[in-house]
């Protein structure tokens, strides 16, 4: 189950990635359950990313509400 820091912070990385601080301790859990991976590192776009099951369970509590 995630805490509702770890699904503010899925949401926050999904939608602005640059707004992140990287040493968050949700980033860990996040990584650890696979819903975020860290972005190959390219001057475009430094930041994480959500993943596919990452989105899946976003698609999953945007259902619930």
């Amino acid at each position: 189950m995630l805490s509702p820091h770890e699904v503010a912070t899925l949401l926050l990385l999904k939608d602005a990635p640059d707004r992140i601080n990287s040493d968050r301790a949700e980033l860990d859990a996040l990584r650890e359950l696979q819903l975020i991976a860290n972005a190959p590192a390219r001057p475009d776009f430094p930041f994480s990313h959500v993943t596919p099951r990452g989105e899946a369970v976003l698609r999953a509590f945007a259902r619930v509400r």
